[in-house]
Formats: structure tokens, sequence, C-alpha cells
């Protein structure tokens, strides 16, 4: 293996932009019709004095972070802004250079620590380390001019005994065999005031672009869907019997994913449902089809809560409730047996729990435990494709991407930089209805061109078109 560089952190800038979006996505509690999307811009020195700069985005999304009523999504907002802030002193304040690891290792504890002073549950305060994490990465890639592919498969971040959660789990041999795909599946989100057909749209919004499921599944020919559910058995069933007339429709052999978003109270009402579902000949080829259940039960409650005497019937993965380093194992010992990626989770949690997937399944003898690979409306340029490039050489086959369905593309961005990301990226995206946006055909993403010098992309957001976060 190559020594991992090591570095010190000189600069990080924290920037943000508005994004509007062109259908309400509804999940879990809130309605969602915009969000700001942060950008970290971040300066390192390598030993040799030279200096690279890198970065990463992701989406502020409310009410997923910290579900509590009480706060309003601007109150959501400033509490994203603030991690970052805190990431930002912490990342900062150690000048010392260290490999990319080890930079993360020093400062996780520490955000998580300063985030639940003011508050803040893990899930939230290590959206900070997440974006910065990212940031890092991407000025290291760039500066020994290597893809995010050969930079893990190489672990010249220097991933290893930093962290005692690494230990165990053959981090390096996991890492070297890691092999991205060519393309990988779009797994369509229906959220839970999307109409399903034309006759469910009370207007529309005419820009040409799908906006029902059926028009969506004929504009890109999707064969994956994630389906929200609501956690209200009767209205859960009955959309379920309106998506299912669409899916159904269909020859070919399509795939589902059920969404609880935190939505029931305990494991009995999650049986509920599912017996719903079962009983419902209407619902029989779905029911099929369906690959997992997502966090079901409040975060609150769901790792106190054994899952496996409850008869679900499919495989049961946690979200919300990954917030440390350490959920996914006691998520496993309560019957889950998988867990989601998410790349504002942090990049380095998503390696983590894919090498213990690893290593678990080798231990039982079975293929028992899993990644799933979820959305957290990324936005078309650097937080879609970090996100791909991640899920993609972890050797998911299939993402759900829904930022693309409920925002104009790169619609409202600088033409120069709409111009750059596809230009670095025509195989990623592709230019209709006046905006450089994600290209999706026969329901696949073609991603052959993320496997260039950086974090997955060519090319870089106009950081000067964007507000600075104090």
């Amino acid at each position: 293996m190559t020594a991992a560089p090591r570095f010190a952190i000189r600069e990080i800038e924290l920037h943000e932009r508005p994004v509007k979006l062109r259908l309400p996505f509804r999940f879990g509690v809130v309605t969602l019709t915009q969000a700001p999307q942060a950008f970290a811009r971040a300066r390192i020195q390598l030993t040799d004095g030279s200096s690279h700069w890198g970065a990463a985005a992701e989406m502020m999304a409310p009410k997923w972070f910290d579900k509590n009523p009480a706060l309003t999504n601007e109150d959501n907002f400033e509490q994203l802004r603030q991690v970052l802030r805190l990431a930002r002193q912490a990342y900062l304040s150690d000048t010392t250079a260290a490999t990319a690891f080890a930079h993360f290792a020093r400062h996780y504890d520490a955000c998580l620590k300063r985030g639940a002073a003011q508050g803040f549950n893990p899930l939230l305060a290590s959206f900070g380390p997440a974006l910065l994490d990212r940031a890092l990465l991407d000025a290291l890639c760039r500066s020994v001019h290597a893809s995010f592919y050969a930079a893990i498969r190489h672990n010249l971040a220097g991933i290893g005994a930093a962290r005692a959660e690494f230990a165990n789990v053959g981090i390096e041999a996991f890492l070297s065999q890691l092999r991205p795909d060519a393309a990988i599946e779009a797994r369509h989100t229906v959220g839970l005031v999307d109409a399903i057909t034309a006759a469910d749209l009370e207007r529309r919004v005419g820009d040409g672009l799908p906006e029902t499921l059926e028009e969506a599944i004929r504009a890109y020919g999707h064969r994956y869907f994630k389906l929200k559910v609501s956690g209200n058995a009767d209205a859960d069933i009955a959309r379920l019997e309106a998506i299912a007339a669409v899916l159904d429709r269909s020859e070919a052999s399509y795939f589902v994913t059920l969404d609880g978003n935190e939505q029931y109270e305990n494991a009995k009402s999650v049986a509920d449902v599912v017996a719903g579902i079962r009983s419902r000949a209407s619902l029989a080829r779905l029911w099929r089809s369906t690959l997992f259940i997502e966090q079901p039960i409040a975060r609150k409650l769901a790792l106190d809560t054994d899952i496996r005497a409850a008869n679900l019937g499919k495989p049961v993965i946690i979200d919300e409730s990954d917030g440390g380093l350490d959920s996914f194992v006691r998520a496993r010992d309560r019957g889950y047996c998988g867990v989601s990626s998410k790349s504002c989770k942090g990049f380095y949690k998503s390696l983590l729990n894919a090498a213990r997937c690893a290593v678990w399944n080798r231990e039982e003898g079975v293929e028992r435990y899993f990644m799933s690979a979820e959305d957290l409306t990324t936005q078309a340029g650097l937080s879609v494709q970090q996100d791909l490039a991640l899920v993609n050489l972890l050797g998911i086959g299939h993402v759900e991407r829904n930022g693309h369905h409920y925002v104009n593309g790169m619609g409202g961005l600088p033409e120069p930089e709409q111009g750059a990301f596809l230009d670095a990226h025509p195989d990623v995206y592709t230019r209709s209805h006046g905006a450089v946006r994600l290209k999706i055909s026969d329901g696949r993403i073609a991603l052959g061109s993320l496997d260039c010098v950086g974090f997955g992309s060519g090319a870089l957001p106009d950081f000067r078109a964007m507000q600075r976060v104090a």
C-alpha cells in the first residue's frame, strides 16, 4: 500500500445557495418546497509545502436530522449551519499534519460532544464532519492526481487504527477489493403527496418534465422504486394499491422498497401494515417485489425494540437511527439486517458499515447483512456525483435518486457552471428543457466519467455565485 499522505488544514470556507423545488416533496412530517444547499471548500497543505483545494456539497433538508415538530424549517437550517461552524472550528483548531482519516478521527467525537452541548442529536452533529471530510478527501485526491476510486482502494486516506471501530473488520483488505461499476439503477422516490396518474394532479407545473409516477416511468424507464408510507395503515394500503395498479402494468420485473420515515410507534404497528398488504390480492406482486423496509420505527425507540418477534416478512434497515459509528452494531442485535449509506452521514461510516456487512456475512455463511443507498435530495453537481461515486464503489446496484425529479436540474445555476459539469460528465448529464440535468436512460445512470481526478467530479461549482455562511 502506498503511504497515506499527511497534510495540514489551512482554510475552510462554508457557502450556501437556495434550491427551489419544482414539485413539493413530502416525507415524514414535512412537505418541502425549498431549502438551502451547503458547500464546503477546504485548502490543505502537504508536507512538501504545496497547497490544494477541495469541495463538497449537501442539501440542508429540514425535519430529517431533527424531527422536533416545535422547530420551524428555518430553525432546522440554522442547526445545520451551526454544526458546520462547529466542525470548521474543530478541524482548524489543530494545525499539525495528519492523514485524511486521522483528521476525521481526531475531531469526530469532539464535534458530536459540542453538538450535544447545544442540544443536537448525533445524526445532526455528524453532518458537519461529513461535509468537511468529503472536501478534504477531494483536495487530497487532486493533490496526488488520483480518483476517488483509486484513493479508497489504495487507502490514501489512511483509514484504520486511528478509530477503534475500524479495527477487526479487515478494512484495508476490504477496500482493496472494491470495484466500481459502469452504471447504477436509479430507484425512483414516490413521496406522500406525489401524483400517481394524471388524474391526481390538481394543476400542472407545465415545464415539460414528468410530474406523475406514470410519466416518470415513461421518461426514465425506472424499474426500482422507493415508496414512502405514512404510518396510517388504511391510507398507506390504499395508496400502495394505487401505485401497484401502475407498476403491475409492466411485464418486466420491478423492485420496491418501503420507507417508514419513523412514522410507526412500534413493531406491532409495522406488522399490522404488513399484514394488511399481504392480505390484498391487489398488492401481491408489489409485496413479492419488495426488497426491504426502511426505518419504520421512530429513532428514539428503534434501537430499543427487538423486531425479530414481529412477522414482517422482509429485511428491515435503519436510516435515521444511524447516528453514531456503533449504531449498526446495536441495530444488528435488535434484528435489523441493513443500514443506509447517505453521504450526509459521512462516507467513512459507509465504508465501515460495508466492511462490517462483509465480515458478518462471512461469519454466518449467508448474505444476510447489506447496505442500501438512499438520497437526501442530492442535487446535480458535486453532491449527486460524490454520493454516486461512493455507493457505486461499495457495489450497491441501485440508489434512491429524487433530487432530479423534484428540482429542475441545474436550472437555477449560472450557465457557465452548468456547461462545465456537462462537458466534464457527458454520460452523467444531459441538456433538456432549458437546463443541464441528470441523465437516466432505461432506468440507469452511467457513471464512467466519475473515475476522474478528485472526489467524483471533473468540474467545480461557482463559489462566487453563493452566499458565505457567517
